[in-house]
């Protein structure tokens, strides 16, 4: 097997090297790379896994490559040879053009030849056809897979001699080859070239085992044959590279995050790895260093990548690649590298670079040792060719190419734009030699921006160069889809050409201005609007191109070139570099860019960009690191000593002298005195030891504040639950609102100490725990903490209690509160540590399992930028997104001198006022400086660089004010101003000590530490110590801050406790400070009002993505007054009004506060109201004052409410929006001070003792309610973005929304900056997909219906919404669980009769001698019978007068309702669920309906006259309460216990609940109300209801009536149970009479109960002392408790009722006289069948049946007793009933409007009147009710003349007393002796109403008469048989009937007059 071919030499080693090498830049692995160090330490059989990457080498370590998510065609992309293997592609994208790869010279291109993937015998061999056919193997052989180049994406199966093949450790193989063909059979192939050709691999190299035997092959548990581990070939020559690898250091991680396109899992991988990891393994991606002694010697090659549909090449990104030092200091020579430009990127080392948006690229090889012979000409993509070892992906970030022992490390970047790219021939000579030294020489290290076309191979020092992929996606059009296209209103023949793009691409570079650099989202618009705009493309011809593109580079002054090459773009790379590296003589005239056109013939135009502009390529080379990734570089420079140079530099001040020494000489000078704080100049000195003890007196402001929710929280917690409300509603049984009594909740927020108690101290304030019944007032206080969670290492423990919490609880509703949702979205699959912080704790979290499924848990999603959450894989539906309301709208609600939120688009707009002193600004001078320090130190991050600038900046300035007035000229004047304040504002006149927070924002922690350490230091030399504060703000730990601090705000809070210290930065208020805020990402916590200044100079380029630069600006954010914006943008200039302004000193000018906000003073620390929104804490409290503070004295309250008198609730409070309710105290005038811009105006401030209210014209709001907006101080390259509009550049919302995202299309529409909430969801849904290392990356496709999200602008008050949220979602539950039952004042008392009989008010049973003595109470005085006729009694004229009063209410109608809440002994409908009665209620999955059996029941009811078949359902479980025949299937009986059976459980009686249209509604689950005791329930339907109450209710036994009665009212339902339990009784007694038992011991009663009947209630039993009001507590007690109480009086069956009473609200002020009564029952009645057998129920009733049948029952000398120490209550049901019975005419097409009235409801016999659509009985009644003042006009409001009505009794209207008499004999009736009545009523009267009956009473003169019949012959035939005609006067337009048709059968009616 020798090692030349094709007539070249070369070693073994170095083809595998270069086969590596090309390998992993097409690879892409479909599972996660492995971490790291399992890389590095275990073997690679540790994890055998589904290795995609077609690894193998002889090198140590196979590569892995890195699947990265491209973002244009929706392609992870895939090795080619791999395709199929991958499961992440997005089966949506198009297919890949460039799949199809020009074949390599001499390989056979008949693509339809069907030798491939078939051995030449025919016999196919490909994996996937013969996976699942047996396959013999003979012993000591093994199936392992080869792959061929011409057919990437199979595998070819072959055995192998085991002898032949590596063992685990890569050792051990014979040399040589022995193997078999599956396919064929033909066995004894010796060689290894000669099998190839069997099998067809159809090579165009040397056939090598090593190089296409790849993996082994197993069965999986289907017994299917699959791809197992790769096959590890290794050999000793390369093992030294692996031990350097283990010299890396484990700090050398590389950054887990990316910038635009994420690498898999959104991490660099390691370019090593043993085994594709499988996808659950988390991809931890380290960088890794690999020096090797030799690494010189040999090469590695990264083949170019190439795309675009027309199969021109693409270059596609190599990129950043780090060279620099190795830890272990070998020597080795790098300058020979060679480098392809496929798409790579570099892992760093400890400075762990990465960059961003390459596409997936594939990694460079390790490099192996020994020295490269001589390089390949010529490339075959099917012979991956060798090539020297250093060819290196080019790194992002300069690497130091000059040290002696470098390293390489390479990552995988993120996917870049373009989809796989596959590789193409490259001719000889297209190569590029990266000059050495050329960062050194020139100070720039060049960016290659990728464009369209081949890039070449670069050797040498590659390190120096960079390749970004930022613009590539803009030539990319041709691959939008249809569907985008049509949206972008586009067609495919408006595409550009290549022509095109690089004049766009020109004419753009050429308006960028000198500190501009291009971004990717602006070209694209460019492009978007080009495409637009000219549909004919015009075209551009070869020839033309040349000058054309000279002409646009024409206009940009020099700093735009054009090179037009004819052979490669390789050639004008190469040229433009090499007069780069010439050094010095020709920098002055080096462009920016360099735009290089590569005019081929062959290939087409090709082009890319170089950029030369030391900023710019600086800017983009850096830009192309994630945050993560740059803290690291920094982290990296400062531990190495890189910055030396830098540091040393800085240790002179601008006038040259030393800096400590001065320091040093200046401290002695003061002899130990430190400068007063509060008084005085800043030359005044004093001892150290007095202000220590100086301490300012207490704000009383503060003490006073008190909590407060505004008119934005509260509308944004109740659209919160108008959500909540509409997931309960959508009926997909997500949640169950109605089975939560409590609600429960969680606050998860990033890892910051402070966050956490600024939290918990709102929760605190909100007084949320107590309202909720979480804590009691004494708990809360100090529980709050429990509530609020860090996401860091202790989160899953808390998690799991709390998860425990949920299961144990399930009637408890909880809320995640999921804070700052948008920090840290990174998945948890590729969570690791980066940078100090665990990552993907998040997803871990919020997203596992168990909070997905929990049914009683909502996961509440918060954020100020939503974006990353609002992805194409959102988990959250846009319905339910709450979005805050805009500032616009809550503006108009404001008067003058109220505080609105004042946000990130304010400050932009902000720029357009016209001030002097703006409040978004850019420190010109600061950037010039950081110019000029960049050039010098090109190898430094320009953060670092910044930082040291500031730190000098800020100690120079402290200098120039204290010690050396002469530095004033060197320092920025917004520096100086900024300095001034904090150090004089709190000596001005009326501070009280009081100044300025001034906030630094340094991202990196090592940088933030020395700004501390460094400005302490100078500030405690220059003796300011006692003056301000100087604090680290770290996520990561507490606030420090020295005891006399503390003891000044301690003072001011007047608190007492020595104990306490600041926990927030709410805490700081009013301290003068300088806070230097550290952390990779602001995480929402809330600043002071006096915080005024904050510095964002370090914020710069590296921040290209609008979460990471909004973030930093909602710093800022916060409530500021009215008046102050208004004023602002009125003004175009500055103005002085009303002598506010003062004279003008140094800060007037550089003062960063808008001159004309004049006297506006106040700004954020003003004490006004509500003031930031951040504090909107204050609001509240501000509604009281406008306190200038908003620290919280919480010491004061350590215990009490504190937390209500604590200071603000910041967020809580949010808008301001009603401050004005209450007019505002004026603080004291000093207060002033505070203002922001108090600076400017130290004059007592007079007005400040006015109201704001009254002092809101020409700005003169008193100062201390006048608060301003926050001055923020930008880097260039942020304000640029910042200023939108008003700038050249687009604005920051363009900008990609967040790193972890990457858009889905190569161009968009245009987002704008109206497209706010909903819209803008909608827009980032549509146009940006998850990176892969993102959480949402693998959501599942149905969104989680339980999770909602919360989006508000920074500080907005965002905390308060969701707290008020908890509390009115608690308080709906509760109200959920309340009812309304009727509360109508009790009539009876005051008509009470004093009898001779009187009962102890505690007896417990009546004793029936009692009762019988006790007279009946005639009238029904329930107020359910308001309505009804009163029933005469000789009581009535004492009723007269409140008769009157009814007759007036009557108009009124609706009943009183009270609301109660629920007991555990309710009765509960079909919408109660809960695990005790869910079996009792609801069908079990596997009893379906059929369980439940049908049986018919017939009896003869005498009544009726005819036999009655009643339908029984009954289910299989409530059969034992019945009696069958012998065969089981016809029903007997319903079992009846005896009179003597006791048992404590026992409830003998049967319930029977009439129920109509209330199948969910009905209260008929008495599950609870029984105490889950077995009983007997009855449901009595109406047929046609069936089918509803079966559904509902599948549990309960149901009596279904004859469908003769389907339009009966509820008298034929009670008619019906007393007919059937009276003929179930006698069938009872005669079956156990049989048994011996007696016919009396049978149980006669039943239980008739409305399905309205809710709760019962007792007196509570005391120990005979009643209250001393005569009140007594009242109890619920349960259905069970009253029964079993009922039945169990003495001597029972000789009652025929027993009942209770109705309850109302007055009850529990009064006792009743006596705890029984006789009088009616209804509702709810224990019946004694056996008694009343001869009492009906009138069965044609619908209403009052009741007190119908109660007069029948009492006149036939029955007892009825009602007990009055138990109480009914009856819910309010809107519902069914018989309530919604509508009367409407017969005939439809009868087109009348109109309603029709009662007297309608009754016409003349045969009359043309419209006929109606309702049974006679309810017309008669209906009609009866409203006119019978007509039938009976001398009976209204005549008490003392009542009708007469014999036999019935029914309601003639409340007007109309009505006297009852019962015509049978022995009946006992009221003594009507004397009594005249106005009129006479017989109703169906039978054969018992004699005339001889009607002639004993007397009537007045012109009494009425009606006669009521079944039809007129009938009527006729009563009024003859009752001799009528002789008293009564009859006329023939005196006969009427009901409404009805004939087949309706109306009822008739006569009237007549007494004569």
């Amino acid at each position: 097997m020798g090692n030349s071919y094709a007539g070249q030499l070369k070693s073994a080693r170095f083809e595998e090297a270069l086969h590596n090498s090309i390998e992993a830049s097409l690879r892409s692995s479909g599972g996660d790379p492995q971490p790291i160090f399992t890389q590095l330490y275990l073997e690679p059989e540790a994890y055998p896994g589904n290795m995609e990457a077609d690894v193998k080498s002889k090198a140590d370590m196979p590569l892995q490559g890195e699947e990265g998510h491209d973002p244009l065609n929706g392609h992870a992309s895939n090795d080619p040879e791999e395709l199929e293997d991958d499961d992440d592609s997005d089966s949506s994208s198009p297919p890949l053009p460039y799949l199809q790869t020009p074949a390599p010279d001499g390989s056979c291109t008949l693509d339809g030849i069907i030798s491939r993937g078939f051995c030449q015998a025919g016999k196919d061999l490909r994996l996937v056809t013969i996976a699942a056919e047996p396959i013999e193997v003979p012993a000591g052989f093994e199936l392992v897979g080869a792959k061929s180049p011409s057919i990437p994406e199979h595998i070819l199966v072959c055995a192998v001699d085991r002898r032949f093949l590596p063992d685990e450790n890569g050792k051990n193989a014979l040399l040589g080859f022995s193997g078999n063909c599956v396919g064929c059979g033909e066995k004894g192939f010796r060689y290894f070239t000669e099998f190839s050709n069997h099998i067809n691999l159809k090579l165009s190299t040397q056939p090598k085992k090593q190089k296409h035997l790849k993996y082994y092959l197993v069965k999986n548990s289907q017994g299917a044959l699959c791809k197992g581990p790769l096959i590890c070939w290794k050999d000793s020559k390369t093992r030294q590279f692996s031990s350097s690898a283990l010299t890396s250091k484990p700090s050398s991680s590389s950054s887990l995050s990316s910038k635009e396109n994420g690498g898999a899992s959104g991490h660099s991988s390691s370019p090593f790895s043993l085994s594709d990891s499988p996808p659950t393994r988390m991809a931890q991606a380290s960088s890794v260093f690999f020096g090797s002694q030799d690494l010189g010697r040999d090469c590695s090659f990264l083949k170019p990548l190439a795309s675009t549909p027309s199969h021109k090449t693409l270059p596609i990104v190599p990129t950043a690649l780090r060279v620099n030092g190795p830890t272990n200091g070998l020597g080795v020579d790098v300058h020979t590298s060679l480098l392809s430009p496929s798409q790579v990127s570099l892992v760093p080392q400890a400075q762990g670079y990465r960059t961003p948006d390459l596409g997936d690229s594939p990694v460079s090889s390790p490099m192996n040792s020994g020295p490269p012979k001589k390089r390949h000409r010529s490339w075959h993509p099917s012979a991956l060719v060798p090539v020297p070892p250093t060819a290196v992906p080019v790194p992002a970030i300069r690497p130091i190419v000059n040290s002696p022992g470098s390293v390489l490390a390479v990552s995988s970047p993120q996917s870049l734009a373009a989809g796989v790219i596959q590789p193409q021939p490259v001719t000889a000579g297209e190569t590029v030699i990266v000059p050495e030294n050329l960062l050194n020489s020139s100070g720039v290290r060049p960016v290659i921006l990728i464009g369209h076309g081949t890039l070449p191979y670069f050797y040498g020092s590659v390190g120096n160069i960079v390749v970004s992929p930022l613009l590539v996606s803009c030539y990319k059009s041709s691959q939008l889809t249809e569907s985008n296209l049509e949206t972008l209103g586009l067609h495919s023949n408006q595409m550009l050409s290549v022509e095109m793009m690089i004049l766009l691409t020109l004419q753009y570079l050429a308006r960028l201005a000198s500190n501009q650099i291009p971004l990717r989202e602006e070209l694209e618009q460019i492009v978007l609007k080009a495409m637009l705009g000219c549909p004919g493309n015009p075209a551009i011809s070869p020839s033309q191109l040349p000058w054309l593109a000279r002409l646009e580079a024409s206009v940009s002054g020099g700093s735009v070139q054009v090179v037009v090459t004819h052979n490669s773009l390789g050639e004008g790379i190469s040229e433009s570099l090499h007069s780069l590296s010439e050094g010095p003589q020709h920098q002055q005239h080096l462009p920016t860019y360099v735009v290089i056109i590569c005019a081929s013939k062959i290939n087409g135009n090709e082009f890319c960009v170089l950029v030369l502009g030391k900023y710019q390529a600086r800017a983009l080379a850096e830009g192309m690191l994630t945050t993560n990734e740059f803290l690291k570089e920094i982290s990296y420079e400062l531990i190495t000593g890189k910055v030396t140079v830098l540091a040393s530099h800085f240790k002179t001040t601008s006038l040259g002298d030393n800096l400590d020494k001065q320091l040093v000489r200046y401290q002695r000078r003061r002899k130990g005195q430190v400068i007063q704080p509060y008084q005085g100049d800043v030359t005044e000195n004093t001892n150290s030891q007095e202000p220590a003890s100086m301490s300012p007196p207490p704000d009383s402001e503060l003490l006073n504040r008190i909590f407060q929710i505004y008119p934005a929280q509260l509308t944004v917690a109740r659209s919160l639950l108008s959500q909540v409300c509409s997931i309960a509603d959508s009926g997909t049984q997500n949640l169950d609102l109605g089975r939560f009594c409590k609600v429960d909740f969680l606050v998860l927020v990033p890892p910051s100490h402070i966050l956490v108690h600024q939290t918990a101290q709102r929760i605190r304030q909100s007084g949320v725990l107590v309202d909720l019944g979480n804590e009691d007032t004494s708990t809360a206080h100090q529980k709050s903490e429990k509530y609020v969670v860090r996401l860091d290492a202790d989160v899953h423990t808390k998690m799991e209690a709390f998860m425990k919490k949920v299961k144990q609880n399930p009637y408890t509703l909880f809320v995640l509160i999921h804070d700052n949702s948008h920090v840290d979205l990174t998945s948890a699959l590729s969570g690791s540590v980066c940078h100090g912080e665990l990552q993907g704790l998040a997803d871990r979290v919020v997203n596992c399992q168990e909070v997905l499924d929990a049914m009683n848990l909502l996961v509440l999603q918060v954020s100020c930028f939503p974006y990353t959450l609002q992805t194409h894989q959102s988990r959250i539906s846009i319905h339910n997104e709450i979005h805050w309301p805009s500032n616009n709208h809550l503006q108009r609600e404001q008067p003058h001198n109220e505080l609105v939120y004042f946000g990130l688009r304010d400050y932009s707009c902000s720029l357009q006022w016209g001030v002097a002193s703006p409040i978004l600004r850019c420190d010109d001078a600061f950037e010039k400086m950081v110019h000029t320090l960049l050039e010098r130190h090109p190898h430094l991050h320009s953060m670092v660089i910044r930082s040291y600038l500031l730190i000098q900046q800020y100690t120079e300035a402290m200098m120039a004010l204290t010690s050396s007035p002469s530095l004033r000229d060197h320092i920025t004047p917004e520096t100086l101003a900024m300095v001034e304040d904090l150090i004089n504002a709190p000596s001005r006149e009326g501070s009280q000590g009081r100044g300025h927070m001034l906030l630094v924002r340094v991202p990196s922690l090592q940088l933030a530490m020395l700004a501390r350490e460094r400005l302490e230091d100078v500030r405690d030399k220059l003796g300011l110590q006692l003056c301000f504060a100087v604090m680290l703000g770290s996520p990561a730990s507490e606030l420090s801050l020295s005891r006399n601090f503390i003891n000044i705000l301690r003072a001011w809070r007047g608190c007492e406790n020595e104990e306490w210290v600041p926990h927030t930065y709410e805490d700081l208020e009013g301290l003068p400070c300088i806070i230097i805020l550290t952390g990779k990402d602001p995480l929402g916590e809330t600043f002071p009002r006096s915080l005024k200044y904050t510095d964002l100079r370090l914020i710069d380029s590296s921040y290209l993505t609008r979460t990471a630069l909004e973030q930093e600006v909602g710093l800022a954010c916060t409530y500021v007054s009215v008046d102050v914006v208004q004023e602002s943008k009125t003004s175009t200039a500055p103005r002085e009004s009303d002598g506010e302004k003062t004279t003008p000193t140094l800060n007037d000018g550089e003062e960063l506060e808008r001159p004309q906000s004049n006297g506006s003073a106040a700004t954020r620390t003003s004490g006004s109201l509500v003031e930031n929104g951040v504090s909107s804490s204050d609001l509240a409290d501000s509604f009281q004052k406008p306190s200038t503070s908003t620290s919280q004295p919480e010491c004061l309250v350590t215990s009490d409410v504190a937390t209500l008198t604590e200071g603000f609730k910041q967020e809580c409070d949010s808008l301001g929006s009603q401050l004005s309710s209450n007019p505002l105290k004026a603080p004291n005038a000093p207060r002033s001070n505070y203002s922001s811009s108090s600076s400017s105006s130290p004059s007592p401030s007079s007005s400040s003792t006015q109201r704001p209210s009254q002092s809101t014209q020409f700005g003169r709001v008193s100062k201390s309610s006048r608060v301003s907006p926050r001055t923020v101080i930008l880097s260039r390259a942020a304000y640029n973005l910042l200023s939108g509009e008003s700038g050249s550049q687009l604005s920051s919302f363009s900008l990609l929304p967040h790193a972890d995202v990457s858009w889905s299309s190569p161009l968009r529409p245009l987002i704008t900056q109206n497209l706010q909430g909903a819209d803008q969801s909608l827009y980032y849904r549509q146009w940006t997909v998850a990176r892969q290392h993102h959480a949402d990356y693998e959501a599942p496709p149905v969104l989680h219906p339980r999770r909602l999200l919360l989006s508000g602008p920074p500080q907005v008050g965002k905390t308060g919404a969701y707290l008020q949220f908890l509390r009115i979602l608690f308080r709906m539950l509760i109200r959920l669980l309340e009812v309304d039952v009727y509360d109508d004042d009790d009539e009876e008392d005051e008509e009470e009769e004093t009898t001779d009989v009187t009962t102890p008010a505690n007896t417990q049973w009546p004793d029936i001698e009692d009762i019988r003595k006790l007279p009946f109470d005639l009238n029904p005085r329930d107020p359910k019978f308001r309505k009804a006729s009163p029933v005469y009694s000789d009581k009535m004229p004492k009723l007269f007068k409140e008769f009157k009063k009814e007759g007036d209410n009557q108009t009124q109608g609706k009943r009183v309702t009270k609301s109660i809440r629920l007991s555990r002994f309710a009765a509960h409908n079909a919408f109660h669920h809960c695990e005790q009665c869910h079996l009792y209620s609801e069908a079990v999955p596997t009893t379906q309906l059929s369980e439940c059996s049908l049986h018919a029941f017939s009896f003869c009811s005498s009544m009726l006259g005819e036999e009655v078949q009643l339908q029984f359902f009954i289910p299989k479980a409530k059969e034992q309460h019945f009696v069958f025949n012998h065969q089981g299937s016809h029903l007997e009986s319903l079992r009846l216990p005896l009179v003597s059976t006791k048992a404590h459980d026992l409830l003998k009686s049967p319930i029977f609940t009439p129920t109509t249209g209330r199948q969910e509604h009905g209260l008929l689950n008495l599950f609870h109300a029984m105490e889950g005791a077995t009983h007997l329930h009855i449901l009595v339907v109406k047929q046609f209801e069936m089918p509803h109450y079966r559904k509902y209710w599948p549990n309960h036994i149901l009596l279904v009536l004859p469908a003769m009665f389907n339009s009966a009212g509820v008298g034929a339902a009670r008619f019906m149970i007393k007919e059937l339990s009276y003929h179930n009784l006698e069938l009872e007694r005669n079956r156990q009479e049989e048994q011996g038992v007696k016919r009396q011991d049978v149980w006669p009663f039943i239980v008739m109960m409305d399905d309205s009947c809710v709760l019962w209630n007792t007196y509570q039993p005391t120990d005979g002392s009643e209250k001393s009001n005569g009140s007594s507590a009242i109890i619920n007690v349960s259905l069970k408790a009253v029964l079993q109480h009922l039945e169990s009086t003495p001597k029972i069956p000789l009652y025929a009722m027993c009942g209770v009473r109705k309850w109302s609200s007055s009850l529990a002020h009064k006792t009743p006289r006596n705890p029984f009564s006789r009088c009616h029952l209804h509702d709810f009645v224990l019946l004694n069948v056996d008694l009343t057998q001869n009492v009906q129920y009138d069965l044609n009733r619908y209403d009052c049946e009741e007190v119908d049948f109660n007069l029948r029952v009492n006149s036939s000398g029955l007892l009825l007793c009602r007990f009055n120490n138990f109480f009914l209550m009856k819910k309010h049901i809107p519902v069914g009933g018989n309530k919604d019975f509508v009367v409407k005419p017969k005939l439809v097409e009868i087109e009348n409007k109109a309603p029709i009235s009662p007297p309608q409801y009754v016409c003349a016999p045969d009359s043309e009147q419209t006929l109606l659509d309702a049974p006679a009985q309810f017309l008669l009644e209906n009609f009866l009710q409203s006119c019978s003042h007509r039938l009976f006009p001398k009976a209204v409001q005549n008490r003392n003349n009542p009708v007469l009505s014999i036999d019935s009794y029914l309601s003639l209207s409340p007007e109309i007393s009505v006297c009852y008499i019962n015509s049978r004999p022995h009946s006992t009736n009221l003594n009507h002796q004397g009594l005249v009545f106005s009129g006479l009523l017989l109703y169906l009267c039978d054969s018992f109403v004699v005339s001889g009956l009607l002639k004993n009473f007397r009537f007045l003169k012109g009494a009425t008469l009606c006669v009521i019949c079944q039809d007129r012959s009938s009527l006729r035939q009563t009024i003859v048989r009752l001799e009528l005609e002789d008293e009564w006067q009859f006329r023939l337009r005196d006969e009427f009937q009901t409404a009805n048709c004939s087949e309706d059968r109306p009822l008739y009616f006569l009237t007549g007059r007494h004569v």
